[in-house]
């Protein structure tokens, strides 16, 4: 009787599982992805709609901070620092919220993206940037709340806000050319001492030409800054391709020079690793 009852439990669990109710959500989840020139932008928020109602000065008070959207508070997030109103925004994840008023809008990225709506406790030391835009009227209403990035150049674009006849405008800057001209400056340069020490890595553990792997690792060498010690690890990897090539006497001096630099820097690891492979190689 008992394992009856467990089974009849566990069908009633199984059926309640699946039967759970999918409704549609009030106002459901967005979200709006732009690359504006060279920077990633991200919104999202959820979409109250009218339904009829007034909604600035009744359904959103005039004069009151709003989260911007329902439910959660909306973020934005910005994969690289950029301009609003004059004034640096870092990258990363902000809170989105506003204070409408019948002339004017108070626009402020929060910090704290962990809130239902609005923070419990307001910190304003989490404020991170706080501008104020002028709203427009629009000639057609728009039903549910909606947030673009439009006005798109390779150096700008503005984060729209629109809803029943009212619709912010909030222009931004990108830094295009900074990232467009590091990007050249490097490629121009060729590769870097990694790149190198990456590719003969690479040619070293997955058994490809010794010889490539060796001028790779030559090159990553005579590329490392000047103004430090040559990393040790680099120096440890030219010896065990130098000694898969055979030459055995060129692998203990390099590993002696890898070790040497091991122990200055006080790596263990690397010290008994370079002391057994000079023990092996001088057999």
């Amino acid at each position: 009787m008992r394992k009856i009852i467990v089974m009849l439990a566990a069908v009633l669990a199984n059926f309640m599982v699946e039967a759970q109710v999918k409704t549609p959500q009030s106002s459901p989840l967005a979200k709006v992805e732009q690359v504006v020139g060279l920077t990633n932008v991200q919104v999202e928020y959820s979409r109250p709609s009218a339904k009829g109602r007034t909604v600035y000065g009744d359904l959103v008070p005039f004069g009151k901070m709003w989260r911007t959207g329902a439910n959660a508070n909306t973020t934005i997030t910005f994969s690289e620092d950029v301009q609003i109103a004059g004034k640096e925004l870092k990258k990363g994840k902000y809170a989105f919220y506003t204070t409408p008023k019948a002339d004017s809008w108070d626009i402020i990225f929060y910090s704290d993206t962990n809130n239902w709506g609005l923070p419990e406790s307001w910190d304003e030391s989490k404020v991170v940037l706080k501008c104020t835009v002028k709203p427009e009227t629009l000639s057609k209403p728009v039903e549910s709340l909606s947030i673009f990035l439009n006005n798109l150049t390779n150096d700008s674009g503005v984060i729209e806000l629109a809803w029943e006849r009212t619709m912010v405008a909030i222009p931004f800057t990108v830094p295009t050319q900074d990232i467009a001209m590091k990007s050249i400056e490097k490629t121009l340069a060729g590769p870097s001492a990694n790149d190198y020490f990456s590719s003969a890595q690479y040619f070293y553990q997955s058994n490809g030409d010794m010889n490539k792997a060796l001028t790779w690792i030559n090159n990553a060498i005579a590329n490392a800054p000047k103004d430090r010690d040559v990393p040790f690890w680099y120096l440890r990897l030219k010896s065990l391709i130098q000694a898969k090539l055979g030459d055995k006497k060129g692998a203990i001096a390099t590993a002696k020079e890898s070790l040497a630099l091991s122990v200055k820097a006080g790596n263990a690891d690397y010290e008994k690793m370079n002391k057994d492979s000079i023990a092996e190689w001088s057999k």
